[in-house]
């Protein structure tokens, strides 16, 4: 299973910690959240035909995966809310570079780089499907920024995570795999979680808001009659 299936939790619980953030969901939200990722879970599980092996080291990652990760999806929010002018491509030009010198290092110990490019020279057409790889990529992942920005890392979790179901039941068509009971759950499941998602927070407007914008509307209009500069403040707030 994809550690990337329960990412949407953590994303949420990591946004009430993060500076310039602080995020706080109503309580409907956690609940959408906590049924998109059981039946997602239900859903792909349903045709494992063994248990699974679990390891130590393995759990360990995964966890260390995901919070990480959360924290990133919260911490690229915050850059965007903190900095407007900020845009998706700084954004991925910058976690490109931060990251790289991490993967190298790596890499160049294990001996994969010398063996991917051992194996790329051998097969050329993989250079094809690296640079189209690549691209979607490349396009993914803007997507996923002007989500985040747009949205917020929350919101864009939830997508991702639905976007998952949806793969996996369309493949269940493409591939003519069996549908079973336990399927049908996960998509209940993910379907309610999508449709409590959708559930308005039912907050009455601000109220010191509206008085703040009353009191301004029956000030222009006093000086609107007095003719004392109005057009300039129109002038300014339009700009």
């Amino acid at each position: 299973m994809n550690p990337d299936t329960t990412q949407v939790l953590p994303v949420m619980v990591m946004g009430a910690f993060i500076p310039g953030l602080r995020r706080k969901y109503p309580i409907h939200e956690y609940i959408s959240a906590i049924l998109l990722v059981i039946g997602l879970i239900l859903f792909t599980l349903a045709d494992a035909n063994t248990s699974p092996n679990f390891s130590v080291i393995g759990i360990v990652m995964i966890m260390g995966a995901l919070v990480m990760d959360s924290f990133l999806g919260n911490l690229q929010e915050a850059i965007f809310t903190m900095n407007p002018d900020t845009t998706q491509m700084e954004m991925l030009f910058c976690s490109t570079v931060v990251g790289l010198p991490l993967f190298l290092p790596p890499m160049i110990l294990t001996g994969e780089l010398f063996k991917a490019w051992n194996s790329c020279s051998e097969h050329p057409y993989v250079y094809g499907v690296l640079v189209f790889e690549a691209m979607a990529t490349f396009v993914g992942q803007v997507s996923v920024l002007s989500l985040i920005a747009i949205f917020g890392a929350a919101t864009t979790a939830m997508i991702t995570t639905a976007r998952k179901a949806v793969t996996l039941f369309l493949s269940y068509f493409i591939f003519t795999k069996p549908l079973t009971e336990q399927h049908g759950s996960g998509l209940l499941l993910i379907a309610m979680g999508i449709i409590l998602k959708l559930v308005p927070d039912g907050k009455p407007p601000n109220r010191d808001h509206m008085v703040d914008s009353k009191s301004h509307s029956t000030e222009l209009k006093k000086r609107r009659e007095n003719g004392d500069g109005v057009e300039d403040e129109e002038k300014q707030s339009l700009v």
